[in-house]
């Protein structure tokens, strides 16, 4: 269902139109049906993950398959190799929706070769700390980028006929302890910043499945919170399937009144007996139990589920090449170049030229840890060693294991490839600001052979720079990029392709400039112990104020802004011109490429509130189009700007509202590089 309680935004250069099955009167006439003949055993198979880890419960007399679902954002899991796709924080750093609906379409399409009819992503929980373990599965810090990557994401992937699940549902937003920790979150703070992408995801790309988070939500666990299933999620327009984390459920009871569909992986709270007594006793309505079953039914008769057909497409390949030119546009629009002091980068080709390339990283594929990991297809993966070494004529490239003080001072450059990896970053455990142990030292040692050091650095978020950080020249952060990320870095590297990532999050440069994470640390501090102390609470005090929307309320310097990104060449923006459009505006303005090389330019939207009556962000970001420019060459970009764009969630009436009065349009490169800027009046 796709009915819009706000306006949403539809922007030029946006995805494709909506094609994916939607669930109609006829899918819930034939669940309702299905339901009626169905026996209460049959009921409880079907809302349990009683086969195993990764099927629904077959019903053959009724003509009810078993529906293989798989983690997850970055590629098919479970029991096969497949595409490796960048993480989701990678993603979202293209600032290109049409990149993450490929990601979206291809992974779909290897799941379909498969048999899978459920993908387990993706995740949009909002990136609030630099320490928790799964930032990089998710879409950054703000709430309409992480928005619309999401949907363009399950847009690609629900038009090729396999359902998507959108998850943590919600504020799951660290790792340590996360059955046990609680999230509190004010009413306002929810909607505009933690409930957003879910909400999108459902009135954008109707979204089949959307699955719970482990932690308590306000005090209640979320798997069993009506507030968040009912009173949101369902009062969205949301008819499809709501599923557990996997083992994070605790009481029958609470959970069959939640609103809850489906518990995975097991049977621990859906046993039947249980189940059976508290309708024999008038404890619960057997309608509840159907009315899980027809949410569940409805949705697999959309996507063609119950027509008897074999789920998937054999004529698909399972290695497939198509699939790894998708990855492959992710992986090289993704790294962010933080930092390029004299032009050190790109390297180009030189017969006297040797490039040094050092470090842990250098011959990994790197991933963060959990249900996100994949397992590529023998020889498709290629490290960043092997993409240098792919490059030929005109790059003498040297490879060392430990620092050797004649090789390195003889070197042009010297690559150093730190970061994370699936051990220290990942989920089920939140990680340490600071780069693994010996990496800091690893880049100071280089620095004293050789001051052309370039570091190359994995990560799904900011961590700690500063003891090196004045000395290097350059910064690559890399996040993971999947298996085709060292011939993309590589590209980077020596300038055949220019970097476009922008940052979507802002990299503060220290954890106390972070205005959340002052509130993140009592959980933070207890890092590696593991109590299960069900009173340990986090209260997101910072509000709305989180990430660059912060910078100028609490008077905190970033040390890399929201939305920020260099590149090897150079764009001019003008021409702002605004026009009413309906209930809104419609933007347009001109970017031109002044520089010397092809480059793409990820062109930034923020509506800044002038002399808000209610503490508001200095500005938010509610537009962005990416163009890609040869040198000299100009482009129109038109955003539109819908009234939803200047609202902001009022407690008091509990909806959204739209307050009179000036409003700044604001149009740059990043959310600290304002370059164009108009006001209007509602």
């Amino acid at each position: 269902m796709r009915r819009l309680l706000i306006p949403i935004l539809v922007a030029a250069m946006s995805v494709s139109a909506f094609a994916a099955p939607t669930i109609t009167q006829k899918d819930k006439d034939k669940a309702a049906d299905l339901v009626s003949k169905m026996t209460l055993q049959e009921k409880v198979d079907l809302i349990s993950g009683k086969i195993d880890g990764f099927h629904t419960a077959e019903i053959a007399r009724l003509g009810i398959p078993s529906v293989r679902m798989a983690d997850g954002p970055q590629g098919v899991r479970n029991k096969t190799k497949s595409t490796f796709y960048p993480s989701g924080i990678a993603t979202a750093a293209t600032w290109n929706r049409a990149a993450a609906k490929g990601v979206g379409e291809g992974i779909a399409s290897d799941a379909k070769a498969r048999g899978v009819g459920i993908m387990l992503g993706p995740g949009v929980n909002i990136y609030r700390s630099a320490l928790c373990g799964r930032n990089f599965e998710y879409y950054g810090e703000d709430p309409y980028l992480t928005g619309e990557i999401a949907a363009s994401y399950i847009i690609g992937m629900q038009d090729q006929g396999v359902m998507a699940t959108i998850k943590h549902f919600a504020f799951n937003n660290q790792e340590f302890d996360r059955h046990g920790t609680g999230s509190n979150v004010d009413e306002r703070t929810a909607n505009e910043i933690y409930l957003a992408a879910f909400r999108k995801a459902v009135e954008k790309a109707d979204v089949a499945c959307v699955m719970t988070s482990y932690n308590p939500a306000n005090g209640i666990h979320a798997a069993e919170n009506p507030w968040l299933i009912k009173d949101n999620l369902r009062a969205w327009g949301f008819e499809g399937i709501v599923m557990s984390d996997w083992t994070s459920t605790y009481d029958p009871l609470n959970y069959m009144y939640s609103g809850i569909d489906f518990e995975m992986p097991k049977v621990y709270v859906t046993k039947y007996e249980v189940i059976e007594e508290m309708i024999k006793n008038g404890v619960l309505p057997e309608a509840v139990l159907d009315e899980k079953c027809i949410h569940i039914l409805q949705a697999f008769s959309a996507y063609g589920f119950l027509d008897g057909k074999e789920i998937g497409d054999k004529s698909i390949p399972e290695d497939n090449p198509a699939s790894d030119e998708k990855a492959y546009e992710v992986a090289v629009e993704a790294p962010v170049l933080l930092k390029n002091e004299g032009g050190i980068l790109p390297i180009l080709p030189s017969k006297k030229g040797n490039i040094v390339l050092i470090g842990p990283n250098a011959h990994l594929i790197p991933c963060g840890g959990g249900s996100g990991i994949v397992h590529p297809i023998d020889g498709r993966a290629i490290s960043l060693a092997e993409g240098l070494k792919r490059l030929g004529k005109g790059y003498n490239v040297t490879f060392l294991d430990n620092p050797d003080p004649a090789v390195l001072s003889k070197a042009s450059a010297v690559i150093v490839s730190v970061g994370f990896d699936s051990p220290t970053e990942g989920e089920g455990h939140d990680r340490t600001y600071n780069l693994p142990k010996g990496q800091d030292g690893l880049i100071e040692t280089v620095l004293e052979y050789n001051p052309n050091v370039i570091v190359v650095a994995n990560s799904g978020g900011e961590f700690d720079v500063s003891k090196w950080i004045d000395k290097v020249p350059a910064l690559l952060l890399a996040w993971y990029t999947g298996q085709e990320g060292g011939k993309a870095l590589a590209e980077i590297l020596t300038g055949k392709v220019s970097p476009s990532g922008k940052l979507p999050f802002t990299f503060w440069g220290s954890l106390e400039k972070n205005p959340a994470d002052k509130w993140y640390r009592p959980v933070a501090y207890l890092y590696g112990k593991t109590n299960r102390d069900p009173l340990k609470q986090v209260d997101y005090v910072e509000g709305v104020f989180l990430g660059y929307r912060g910078v100028e309320h609490f008077n905190t310097k970033p040390l890399f802004p929201f939305g920020f990104g260099l590149t090897y060449s150079k764009f001019d923006y003008s021409g702002l011109e605004v026009k009413p459009s309906g209930e809104g505006f419609e933007l347009s303005f001109t970017v031109r490429n002044s520089g010397k090389k092809e480059a793409s330019e990820a062109a930034q939207v923020y509506v800044a509130p002038v002399d808000p009556s209610i503490p508001r962000p200095a500005r938010e970001l509610k537009g962005f189009e990416k163009v890609k420019l040869a040198p000299g060459a100009s482009a129109v970009v038109k955003v539109a700007l819908g009234r939803d764009a200047f609202a902001y969630y009022d407690i008091l009436s509990h909806a959204w509202t739209v307050a009179p009065g000036t409003y700044r349009i604001e149009v740059g490169s990043s959310s600290a590089d304002i370059l164009l800027k108009t006001d209007v009046k509602l």
